[in-house]
């Protein structure tokens, strides 16, 4: 059963009880990065396996994301600053004991690449807060195999790009 979540801003991501913070270098610009996040929100259950599926909501503003598992997600576009950060909150799921969740993706260029930093912010139940923290090695491994796998996705569909820095070869 969905339940309605604590409304929280962005500053959510810097002060929440629970702050999971994840980064990872990747060769696509941050431009291309940021559309994979902003943009093309359906093509989520191709780069991140945890998602199963992903639609964006309210003309854009908002987003519905359904997880491997059965968890459900509706939430708000918290920000959208091309091509440095994304934020949204979760405003209703089913996941017990949540009372406020967001996430924050920084894209910051990085020699021929982006920095891609993702902070999953949370507040909940004390058994909700545990469960998270249980799950902070799970969660950074599934962020690190979701962004390798964007990077190699955005590398194809970029010609002459081999997703390394270094040039084709026959």
């Amino acid at each position: 059963m969905a339940h309605r979540l604590r409304p929280v801003g962005t500053d959510f991501a810097g002060t929440a009880p629970v702050r999971l913070v994840f980064a990872r270098e990747v060769s696509a610009s941050p431009e291309r990065v940021f559309d994979a996040l902003a943009e093309d929100v359906p093509g989520w259950t191709e780069w991140f396996s945890a998602v199963t599926y992903a639609r964006p909501a309210d003309g854009g503003a908002g987003r519905e994301t359904h997880l491997r598992g059965g968890t459900r997600f509706q939430g708000t576009v918290l920000a959208a600053r091309r091509p440095e950060l994304h934020a949204h909150r979760v405003d209703t799921t089913n996941a017990p004991g949540a009372r406020a969740l967001a996430e924050e993706w920084l894209l910051t260029p990085d020699g021929n690449g982006t920095r891609v930093q993702w902070t999953f912010a949370a507040d909940g139940t004390a058994p909700f807060r545990l469960t998270l923290n249980l799950a902070r090695r799970g969660l950074g491994r599934a962020f690190h195999n979701a962004v390798t796998s964007l990077d190699h996705r955005l590398s194809a569909r970029c010609p002459g790009r081999t997703g390394s820095h270094e040039p084709e070869r026959d």
